[in-house]
């Protein structure tokens, strides 16, 4: 792998004060927020950017309510937020808006993604295990609910799973039961 890394920098926030670091793997660039003290086994989430949810707060998916239980959770117990550059499930923000369309037409996500030619979730979870032995982390609690993180991460032993459940919604509820039946999530 040829990953360039930033340097560190301090980002204080509303969640807490963390640090910061950027890994850049082609031509996507990820970050890093962690917590100061990561603690002897820290808390990981392994989030993938929802430029819809996350900064603006759509209702369709959990992914700002995740990512803000996460940050709060870090902040709180040690650990570490990776942000990974994957929009869409890594199809794209312009595909994403396709497969929104496609589901205000009755196409559940699942649906939405095979017809415009894209697997169910076209993630991967590579720069994970790079970043984690980049900050010498051999055992980590990892705060998710999708069983591919969990199988992905390799050359780390996860002691613990924690799951992160969201409330749902009006309009993230059918979303949520097609993440648990169709994709196995831990829901």
């Amino acid at each position: 792998m040829n990953i360039k890394i930033s340097e560190v920098a301090n980002l204080p926030s509303r969640f807490g004060d963390f640090k910061v670091k950027a890994f850049k793997e082609g031509q996507k660039e990820h970050l890093v927020i962690y917590a100061k003290e990561l603690g002897e086994i820290p808390v990981v989430r392994v989030h993938s950017e929802c430029l819809t949810g996350d900064a603006i707060g759509s209702l369709k998916c959990d992914c700002r309510d995740q990512l803000e239980y996460a940050l709060s959770l870090i902040n709180e117990k040690g650990g570490m937020v990776i942000y990974l550059r994957q929009e869409g499930r890594n199809i794209g923000l312009l595909n994403k808006i396709n497969a929104y369309a496609l589901q205000d037409k009755g196409y559940n996500t699942i649906e939405a993604n095979h017809q415009l030619g894209f697997a169910a979730d076209e993630r991967t979870y590579e720069i994970v295990t790079f970043i984690l032995h980049h900050f010498g982390i051999k055992k980590i609690k990892l705060l998710t609910n999708n069983p591919d993180k969990i199988n992905a991460i390799s050359d780390v032993e996860i002691v613990e799973r924690v799951p992160i459940v969201m409330k749902a919604n009006q309009y993230n509820e059918d979303y949520l039961d097609v993440k648990r039946d169709a994709m196995g999530h831990l829901l």
